[in-house]
């Protein structure tokens, strides 16, 4: 998952692949906590890994429940029975509605039954996110809630010390028309109570998001509780309903995280499908009613079970105006999709927006604007007026996402504009709330041309500290590394392990040099977490040390090497984009990148830096021959037939010699931020979007 204040996604071409979704958060959250409540051991399958899930797994800890990591996506729950284990806690919940809304209910029927009292609060936005029509059906029970801040919403403390009698003679009544989550809470709360008599809820207004509804009953039902619903207004449980172990459950991809995949298919891919692993067609979830409104746009989709193939149809899209009720988080990437359609899209019912992650009906249109878009906005409803297929209209922008994964990953899709502009999105960590692998997902899907793939060069003499400014500036902006003065370390421990030696008499044998120059074209070469690997070998260590850096200096020099390599170096260019570092990556291997910095210090400095490092892995050094062994290093690399170590005409000179890294690294992001098309919009922000 990307860490980054931002993340800059080049202009994106095309589309075709296979990717497995991760498990769905609304019935791995609901799967965690049956479990938790039923009778015996369940093992859960599939199920997501992700900032939501991770949150109830904790507070199911907290609570006293048997948890049992067995693989990332895979836990052992030892169920509580309906028994408190613990009769006091506090549970921090993040954002995680599917987490507050269920807990604030079972456990303030639990404690009202055996006695106990729970603090649940979560993130600032968590504490703006209604709970008031769920804490009234709860009260109307005669459960014990206090609301802790702000009336109608988290944070709250439910229970007391003592049991108190729950009123189930009555029906319960919640409203159905702000979230679906309230009724969902009751409904897997209540059977702890049923043990005696049917409880009956009943639903107030309209039922908004009703798939989900179906999604809790199909689970109840898993786990042993069979509900009976008059329409989607009156549900009753029945007497004497207890929880049990379905024993092995597995959860289905998300099927809203398939809407993005299938918008990629719809955008792009037109010479092979995208393949989506995790979910088909016969999906309990409602998002799954997503392929419909792409199906209407002109995405040509084919399923299969637990599978789903997606072309580019109609091109334009084709406008909708469509009642999204059904599928209220899916309808968001439609608004993407609109862009690039043949007319206004309207998309309507969509009021549950406003009390998500973020009020995401404003947030949406702040965003699109920022692209260019004209949009039109009401109290439930949505009109997104396309974009330019010829790509006029289109901006480049810096897309806030407000702390909501959604966000984050809907703008992704900007990418595929008409006018090749980059995207930025701003907080791309915030996907880690339900899919914490998109960025990279995404990846392995889609491409670029190579010349829109970004590229920082950073040359410079021996120990000037390239590679170290270069791994920080791509940790910064989540971009790939070439170390390309590894990359000769590693062709002169190859040649080694393949008795080739690198001595220079040998390098002198033409032949020799070629056999060399064959190798270095064949390397089996990468760097991952700042390690390099020779094929399945980590040779970080073997690399550094002075001999394989004399014997780099040989190897770099020979024409046969650097043509052998050439091609292997540009091959490091990949989405989202690289940073180089070497002697020559701004002038032979990538002289159009956008940004070329020569980073120089004088030949002492660079003798007392390496000295200390030697000494520091417990090496001995004389500091005076490091300093005539760099002085005849840059002699010669200066001097050499093949790409002599100069600045590109146009890079940017940086003396390090008096300069922290933090420094450095600040001046090549400033420089790095002047080169983008994104003007000063590019600071993260969780602000919500207000009218």
């Amino acid at each position: 998952m990307y860490r980054t204040a931002f993340l800059d996604i080049p202009p994106l071409r095309r589309a075709g692949g296979r990717v497995r979704l991760p498990g769905s958060k609304s019935i791995s959250n609901r799967v965690l906590l049956l479990a938790a409540l039923c009778d015996g051991v369940t093992r859960i399958e599939d199920l997501l890994d992700s900032d939501d899930t991770r949150v109830m797994l904790d507070a199911l800890a907290a609570l006293g429940c048997g948890l049992e990591r067995l693989g990332p996506t895979t836990v052992r729950v030892r169920g509580l029975g309906g028994r408190l284990a613990a009769r006091e806690a506090r549970l921090f919940l993040g954002n995680a509605g599917t987490a507050m809304r269920p807990l604030t209910a079972a456990l303030t029927v639990l404690a009202a039954l055996q006695g106990g009292r729970f603090e649940l609060s979560g993130v600032p936005r968590m504490h703006e996110r209604p709970i008031g029509d769920l804490v009234d059906a709860l009260r109307q029970l005669g459960g014990t809630i206090e609301e802790l801040g702000q009336p109608g919403y988290p944070p709250l403390a439910v229970g007391s010390p003592q049991p108190t009698p729950l009123r189930l003679d009555a029906p319960i009544r919640v409203r159905g028309d702000v979230s679906s989550q309230f009724l969902t809470a009751l409904l897997l709360a209540l059977p702890l109570a049923a043990q005696e008599r049917p409880i009956t809820i009943e639903v107030v207004g309209e039922l908004i998001s009703k798939p989900y509804i179906d999604i809790t009953l199909r689970l109840l039902a898993r786990f042993g509780v069979q509900v009976q619903r008059d329409g989607w207004a009156r549900f009753t449980i029945p007497a004497g309903a207890r929880y049990a172990t379905p024993g092995t459950i597995h959860v289905e991809g998300d099927a809203s995280s398939a809407s993005y995949f299938i918008a990629l298919g719809a955008l792009a891919a037109t010479d092979q499908p995208v393949t989506i692993e995790g979910v088909g067609l016969d999906s309990i979830q409602g998002d799954i009613a997503f392929v419909d409104a792409a199906r209407a746009m002109g995405a040509r989709v084919e399923g299969e079970p637990n599978r789903l193939h997606v072309w580019r149809g109609a091109w334009p899209l084709r406008a909708l105006d469509l009642d999204c009720n059904a599928i209220p988080d899916a309808a968001m990437t439609l608004a993407v999709m609109a862009l690039y359609a043949n007319g206004p899209t309207t998309l309507r019912h969509i009021g549950s927006w406003r009390v998500k992650e973020t009020d995401r009906i404003a947030a949406m249109a702040t965003e699109l604007r920022q692209l260019g878009a004209r949009v039109e906005e009401g109290p439930d409803w949505l009109r997104v007026h396309p974009l330019g297929a010829d790509g006029s209209g289109w901006r480049a922008a810096a897309l806030r996402t407000y702390d909501d994964h959604r966000m984050a990953m809907c703008g992704s899709l900007a990418a595929f504009n008409p006018a090749r502009l980059p995207v930025r999105i701003l907080d791309p960590q915030c996907v880690g709330k339900t899919f914490p692998d998109y960025f990279e997902t995404l990846w392995s899907v889609v491409e670029a041309e190579p010349a829109d793939i970004p590229v920082i060069c950073i040359d410079g003499p021996t120990a000037s500290g390239k590679g170290t400014l270069a791994a920080a500036v791509a940790a910064r902006l989540g971009y790939h590394v070439l170390d390309s003065g590894a990359l000769y370390r590693v062709v002169g421990l190859a040649a080694e392990r393949a008795g080739l030696a690198t001595d220079e008499a040998a390098l002198a044998d033409p032949a020799h040099a070629e056999r060399v120059g064959a190798l270095a074209a064949q390397l089996p070469v990468r760097f991952a977490d700042g390690r390099i690997w020779l094929g399945d070998d980590d040779v970080t260590d073997a690399v550094r040390s002075e001999a394989a850096g004399m014997a780099a200096s040989r190897v770099s020099a020979l024409p046969a090497v650097r043509a052998g390599l050439l091609a292997l170096q540009r091959g490091f260019r990949r989405l989202p984009g690289l940073v180089a570092d070497g002697r020559d990556m701004g002038t032979v291997i990538f002289p159009d990148a956008p940004l070329k910095v020569f980073l120089t210090a004088s030949a002492a400095t660079r003798a007392q830096r390496r000295y200390e490092q030697l000494i520091s892995r417990g090496e001995t050094a004389s500091i005076d021959s490091l300093l005539a062994d760099l002085e005849a290093r840059d002699a010669r690399d200066r001097t050499r037939a093949v790409a002599p170590l100069e600045p590109a005409q146009d890079a940017q000179l940086l003396d390090n010699s008096a300069q922290t890294i933090d420094a450095s690294v600040a001046t090549v992001l400033a420089w790095w931020q002047r080169c983008r098309p994104f003007g000063d919009r590019d600071r993260p922000t969780h602000a919500e979007p207000r009218h």
